[in-house]
This record gives structure tokens, C-alpha cells and sequence, in this order.
């Protein structure tokens, strides 16, 4: 078989891409390619899955060359994004129906199918760099096809990702220069000095694809401007899938990472701020869309907090969350979605009693919803668990911080499904009815492998996540129930206190929308979350406001320079002028009285020189 078949999964995707594109507003022929595009990339990478192959092509010289690898990790991620692919584009041909630019979106689908495959199948750092870059592009695009007011949030994301990949840039420089070649097969760094530059310089890019906090602030911004599924396929799933990808290369492979480096300890305090911080902003959200955005946020820490723990069971658990969450997140918005299309708003102000008109997206809500908090048995409990127990054994306070972060997500979660889909019908659900099949059958999948994921896991575990590391995990075997009945124990004693904190905040606010008002309202967090709603810790308008008193003073020394030169120079000058104009005013005794001061001053000066 010739290796050349691993360029298909990048040009398939963007010769498909640049057709849709070339359509204009034709009807129904963009959606049909996009589904048999998507569904050859899907049976491609089926077929490709636990292939080991590779391939160079010449491309720039000097160590950028073109190459791509396939084992088993790259393999993994290559089905996982051809599978969200499928089915999210299935989504979109009903959901996208009579919007405008549905061209544009479906090129920009396409080719960033074919832009994550080329960079997840990269052996090659510059290369893999060209993909990566292209995907700041599509992101652009995607999100400004969107609502009237898209644009800021579309320049936002592209400066946020855009300074992230700058450093990228450098951390790639550095390690290419610390190894000899951009080769990511054939390097092994230590850390320290400018290796641990170069990793942090990695890092960065790698967490902020991811959409770790605090590179995050576009991602809630979008949920509102961009096309929904956008937010299924981009933030939800291939970001995470590429971010963690190359977080796990560079702890993993790259670099030689280990528990007793502070750069381990930094990822898990990164992973803990995260799952804290967006979290708790996740509880005080009154639209479907931007609670969710926020959960996508949170998320990412417990997979940077389990990679970064540097333990076998940690890391093994951060990877695994990884893909359960790229399950459940894309889930949850596609029924978002579906609520959006249905009943015209994500207001949960709005909205209520939708269970009973939507009974197929509500069950497949409660399935990802439970999923993502952790409830047993589905596949977030058994990510969850894992990740606890990697982070007890670097230090108590990492693991508080994730079952915290636990606690926050399932009493979000019970408050948005409470508001949406239970409670008393409002005047929009009254004629809600349930969404069409192409947006009911990839969330009915979805869950179904949330479901399986989680009773039969050793299917992900032994198959696609622990065959990655190898002789890494020491032969053990992480699947099955969690090992420890104590974490458990913990765990469910942790959702039946969120359940009964819901419990009381019904009662205390006397709807389940209010059901997180007394911890918004609460003493010390109500003014920080007053700050945080009126952006006061959004890092790009932070950015913002020191560029603007950065171009005010510079504005300030540009004005005072002119005015030296425009005003102050010009009026020595008229002064000056109008001096030498009295002084020379044609009356010869003036000019002999200067004489003679003159010849006085040079007497007096020739005396004092002698005397």
C-alpha cells in the first residue's frame, strides 16, 4: 500500500472544501458533497486505524520537510475528528437550511476537517505549524458568518489564538534549534535552561487550541455570534482533540516530563484555575449557549490537570476525558442547537417544560449532562475517577480543586436542564415540537457512546487511549471500576450535595433558574462576579484597555513633539525675528550706540584677560 494515501485525509477535505465554496447559494448540492466528504474521510480513517506509516516530501529545506506519521496516537485522533465530522455535518444540513453564506460555512467545515488531519498526522513541527495556522483562518470565517455583530468577536479570537500561535512559533524555533531537527518522532529534550522555554512556549499554543483559561475569553463570545454547530465541531471537539493531542506530544514525547519538575506542577495548577474560575462562571449563565461555553472551558483543566500530573493513571485519565468530553460538549450544544432551532431562543429566561415537547433531545440532554458531571456510569465518571486519583497523588489540594470543580458542574447542569427542559411551559415551548432526525440521529450516537464509553470502557481504554503510552503505564491495565472506593465514596457524596444544593436554591428562589442565586449573591463572590460580567478579568480587554492608554500617551508625546516644532520652535523664531526687527530699525545712533557698547564689552574683555 502506497504512503501516499495519508495525504487524502487533507486534500479530500479541502478539494471538497474549495468546491462548496465555488457554489455560491446553489441549494442542497453543498450539503450533499459536505455528507460523502465527510463520510469518505470517516471510512478513510477507519481504514487507516492501527496503521503505522509514513511519509516525506521535499518542502522548504533546511530540516521542513513535509512529513506525516501515522501510529497509533495520530491514528486515534484521526478517527475521533472524522467521526464528529460525519455527524455534525449530518446536523448541519437541517440546521443550516435557509441561512445565508452557507457556502462559506461549509468550506470552512471542510477545510478544517482537512487542516486538523494535516496536523494531527504532522511528523514535521514547520509543518505542522502551516495546518495550525491555517485553522486561525477558518476560525475567522466561521465566526463572522454569523449574527450581524459577529465581527468583534471574530477579531477577538483571531488576536487571542492569533498571539498564543505566535509563541507557538517561537517554542518550535527553540526546540528545532535545542534538537537539531523539527522531527517530532526524533526528539527527546531536557528540560531546563531554554528547554523549558521552548516547552512553555509549546504549551501555550497547545493549551490555547485547547481553549484553556487564559486564552479563553472568545470562546463564550462565540457561542452567542457563531453558527451553533460551530461550536459543536470547533471549541467543543477538534480543538480539544488538537490542543490536548499536542500538550500530550510535547509531556510526553518532546520533552522529557516528569512529576519532579515545576513545569508539571505548573500545567496542574493551570488545569485546576481553569476548572475553577470557568466553572463558577458556568453557574451564574442565564443563556444555554454560553453555559455550555463556559463548561467547555472548565473541562480542559481536568485533561491539562491529568496530563500534567505526570502518573500513569493521570495521564491516562486526562487523554480519556479528552475524547468523553469531545462527546458529551458536542452533544450538549447540538441539543442546544436543536432548542435554538425549535423554539427560536437559548434564553433560559424563556424557556421551560420543553421535555415534553422534545422528549428525544431531552434524553439525550440528561445522558451528556450527566456525563459531563461525572454520574455513574456514564464515561465522565470514569475519566473523572482517574483523574482524581493521579491528582491525590501529586497533592490534596489539586484533587479538591477537581472534585469542587465537580460539584459546581453538576449543580449548573441541574439548573440549566431544570430551566430548559422541566418546570411550567412558557408562551415559546407551548409550540415547540421535536427536532427533525438529520439533528436527532448524531446526538442519539453521541450519547450512545457516552453510554458505552462509560459501561464497557476497557472498549477506549485498552484499545485506542493506553496503547499510546505504551510501556509508559507499566503494563497496567486502568479500565473496569475505579480502584478507589474511597475517591467514589467522595464522588457521589459530592453530586448528592449538588443535588440538594438545587434542592434549595428552587426553593429559596422559587424557580430553577434562580437555583445558583444564593452562591452568585453570596458575600465576597457577588462583587467578583459583578467584576466578572462587566468583563473587569477578560484578559483581551485587559490587552484592550493598556493598548488604548499605550496609544494615549504615545498620542500625548506625538501632540507635545508637534507642538515643539509647530509652536514652540516657530514662536522663538517669530520672537527672534520681531527682537532683531527692533533692534535693527534703520536709526544710525542705534546702530553707533551698538558699536560702541560692542567696542566697550571688547575693551573690558581684553583688560580682564591681562589683569
Amino acid at each position: 500500500m502506497t504512503e501516499n494515501i495519508l495525504l487524502w485525509p487533507i486534500l479530500l477535505p479541502a478539494a471538497a472544501g474549495v468546491l462548496c465554496l465555488l457554489m455560491g447559494r446553489v441549494r442542497g448540492i453543498k450539503e450533499a458533497l459536505t455528507l460523502l466528504a465527510t463520510l469518505a474521510n470517516l471510512v478513510l480513517a477507519v481504514f487507516l486505524f492501527r496503521r503505522d506509516m509514513t511519509l516525506s516530501l521535499p518542502w522548504f529545506g533546511f530540516g521542513m520537510d513535509m512529513s506525516l506519521r501515522l501510529y497509533q496516537f495520530s491514528a486515534f485522533i484521526l478517527l475521533a475528528s472524522a467521526g464528529f465530522g460525519f455527524l455534525i455535518a449530518l446536523y448541519s444540513s437541517s440546521f443550516m437550511a435557509k441561512k445565508e453564506a452557507t457556502n462559506q460555512y461549509y468550506a470552512y467545515f471542510l477545510i478544517t476537517l482537512a487542516q486538523v488531519n494535516g496536523a494531527v498526522l504532522s511528523d514535521n513541527l514547520v509543518a505542522m505549524l502551516f495546518f495550525w495556522e491555517g485553522l486561525l483562518l477558518t476560525l475567522f470565517g466561521f465566526i463572522v458568518i454569523g449574527r450581524k455583530e459577529a465581527f468583534r468577536t471574530a477579531v477577538k479570537a483571531f488576536v487571542i489564538v492569533g498571539v498564543t500561535d505566535v509563541c507557538l512559533m517561537f517554542g518550535i524555533g527553540l526546540a528545532g534549534h535545542l534538537a537539531g531537527t523539527f522531527a517530532m518522532s526524533q526528539m527527546s529534550l531536557p528540560l531546563g535552561g531554554l528547554g523549558s522555554l521552548a516547552f512553555i512556549f509549546l504549551m501555550i499554543g497547545a493549551i490555547s487550541k485547547a481553549g484553556s483559561m487564559p486564552f479563553h475569553s472568545w470562546i463564550p463570545d462565540a457561542a452567542v455570534d457563531a453558527p451553533l454547530p460551530f461550536m459543536a465541531f470547533v471549541p467543543a471537539a477538534l480543538e480539544k482533540l488538537l490542543g490536548i493531542y499536542l500538550l500530550a506530544r510535547i509531556s510526553l514525547d518532546l520533552f522529557r516530563l516528569d512529576q519532579n519538575s515545576w513545569l508539571s506542577t505548573l500545567l496542574m495548577i493551570i488545569g485546576a484555575v481553569t476548572i475553577l474560575l470557568a466553572v463558577m462562571m458556568a453557574l451564574i449563565q442565564t443563556d444555554y449557549k454560553r453555559l455550555l461555553s463556559y463548561h467547555a472551558i472548565s473541562q480542559v483543566g481536568y485533561m491539562i490537570l491529568g496530563i500534567g500530573t505526570c502518573v500513569p493513571i493521570g495521564i491516562v485519565g486526562g487523554i480519556f476525558h479528552m475524547i468523553n468530553h469531545a462527546m458529551y460538549k458536542s452533544c450538549l450544544f447540538l441539543t442546544g442547537g436543536s432548542v435554538e432551532k425549535q423554539a427560536g431562543t437559548t434564553d433560559l429566561s424563556k424557556l421551560g417544560g420543553l421535555a415534553r415537547r422534545m422528549p428525544v433531545t431531552f434524553i439525550c440532554f440528561v445522558v451528556a449532562a450527566a456525563s459531563i458531571s461525572g454520574v455513574p456510569p456514564f464515561n465522565g465518571f470514569f475519566s473523572k475517577e482517574l483523574i482524581y486519583d493521579g491528582a491525590l497523588e501529586r497533592g490534596l489540594i489539586f484533587y479538591i480543586a477537581a472534585a469542587l470543580g465537580s460539584f459546581l458542574t453538576a449543580a449548573s447542569f441541574l439548573k440549566l436542564g431544570h430551566s430548559a427542559y422541566l418546570g411550567p411551559e412558557s408562551e415559546k415551548s407551548r409550540e415547540v415540537k421535536e427536532a427533525p432526525w438529520p439533528m436527532l440521529l448524531p446526538m442519539i450516537v453521541i450519547a450512545g457512546l457516552c453510554i458505552l464509553f462509560g459501561v464497557y470502557n476497557s472498549l477506549p481504554l485498552r484499545n485506542l487511549i493506553q496503547p499510546i503510552l505504551g510501556m509508559r503505564i507499566e503494563g497496567r491495565d486502568f479500565s473496569g471500576l475505579p480502584h478507589s472506593a474511597v475517591i467514589v465514596g467522595i464522588t457521589l457524596a459530592v453530586l448528592l450535595g449538588a443535588f440538594f444544593n438545587h434542592i434549595y436554591g428552587v426553593k429559596k428562589s422559587g424557580s430553577g433558574l434562580g437555583a445558583a442565586d444564593h452562591i452568585h449573591h453570596a458575600p465576597v463572590l457577588s462583587g467578583i462576579y459583578d467584576r466578572a460580567e462587566k468583563r473587569a478579568f477578560d484578559p483581551y480587554d485587559i490587552g484592550l484597555g493598556i493598548t488604548n492608554w499605550i496609544s494615549k500617551i504615545a498620542w500625548g508625546i506625538d501632540r507635545f513633539i508637534d507642538w515643539i516644532y509647530e509652536r514652540l520652535v516657530v514662536g522663538i523664531a517669530y520672537g527672534l525675528g520681531g527682537l532683531i526687527r527692533f533692534l535693527h530699525s534703520g536709526n544710525y545712533s542705534t546702530y553707533l550706540l551698538w558699536a560702541l557698547l560692542g567696542l566697550v564689552y571688547i575693551v573690558v574683555s581684553i583688560l580682564m584677560f591681562y589683569f
